[in-house]
């Protein structure tokens, strides 16, 4: 997946991510015993650098299933289309 940065229109390398649903979703996976902040501005960087709005960082290392659902707010001339 290509990423961006700031207002290059050419991508300035590649990621790859654990999913990405209908080029809009992008879905981070974690097997750990809590999220906390750093795993969320993790997932805020990649959504960042793929231009994506909305991701899912999901965590099944607690004892119960444990999500968040991240909305980025971008620019309207850099949003996915």
């Amino acid at each position: 997946m290509p990423i961006f940065y700031k207002d290059h229109i050419e991508p300035i390398g590649t990621r790859r991510v654990d999913f990405l649903v209908e080029n809009n979703v992008l879905v981070e996976l974690k097997a750990l015993i809590a999220l906390d902040d750093l795993h969320l501005n993790q997932i805020l960087n990649y959504l960042k650098a793929n231009k994506i709005k909305i991701g899912l960082l999901i965590n099944f290392g607690e004892k119960s299933l444990n999500y968040k659902r991240l909305i980025l707010s971008l620019p309207k001339n850099k949003q996915n289309q």
